[in-house]
């Protein structure tokens, strides 16, 4: 298996948040995981990248256990996280924020050819490009935020609610993003998302979390026409 995540507990204080979740991810899929607000969907993420602590399961990435390793090391196998909430170095160019998601690169080359990509990927930042980051407007930080993390060339990509607070043009934009990175970059993705309807239609399969457990988990066509995922997530 490309990626897998088995039996992961993990506590915040005494409050027991994930509880034994097992999940994985094929190469070259999207995997959504779509809960209500505090179901544990972004506590899976922060987790393995290691900014969050396990208390006990084990995180694999191809034939090596990842779990207990670094952030820094996290990342230099791979692995890149764009976090909830438009994180980007606001007194920095977008040109610089994007290099800054190669740190850990030295093929300037490479790195060259990477950035043209991601301006393939999302124009309006070529446009922007000897723009402050911080007077983006939110989709084109959403945006910046992506490409960042693809200067990292991951493998693995985890997004953590990129469609949240935009408008729906940007949505749009970010969605069909998404997929593009995932078809003509080669690219794994678990998507965190609220938007339900949004991820099952993008993915190609899913797990639904309630209160830190995997309740259901299917292809994403299927969970769209589930009852119970009509029922609380979809508004049917």
């Amino acid at each position: 298996m490309f990626f897998e995540v088995k039996d992961l507990v993990v506590h915040y204080g005494r409050k027991t948040v994930l509880r034994g979740i097992s999940l994985n991810c094929r190469e070259s899929e999207i995997v959504t995981l779509i809960g209500a607000t505090g179901a544990g969907k972004s506590t899976i993420l922060r987790t393995v990248s290691g900014l969050k602590e396990l208390t006990s399961g084990e995180v694999w990435m191809e034939d090596r256990k990842i779990s207990g390793l670094s952030p820094y090391e996290i990342v230099g196998l791979g692995i890149a996280q764009v976090p909830e909430g438009r994180h980007v170095f606001p007194y920095m160019k977008v040109g610089e924020n994007l290099r800054m998601g190669a740190f850990l690169r030295k093929d300037k080359k490479e790195i060259r050819r990477d950035l043209e990509a991601v301006y393939g990927h999302f124009p309006i930042l070529r446009e922007r490009s000897r723009q402050d980051a911080g007077s983006l407007s939110g989709g084109e930080q959403q945006m910046l935020t992506m490409g960042r993390a693809m200067m990292a060339r991951p493998r693995l990509l985890l997004l953590d609610e990129p469609s949240l607070g935009l408008s729906p043009i940007m949505v749009k934009e970010i969605s069909k993003a998404v997929v593009e990175i995932r078809e003509k970059r080669d690219v794994s993705i678990i998507l965190v998302e609220q938007n339900a309807r949004l991820a099952l239609k993008i993915a190609n399969r899913g797990y639904v979390l309630e209160t830190g457990r995997i309740a259901l988990e299917d292809d994403a066509q299927k969970l769209a026409h589930n009852e119970h995922v009509i029922r609380i997530y979809l508004g049917g």
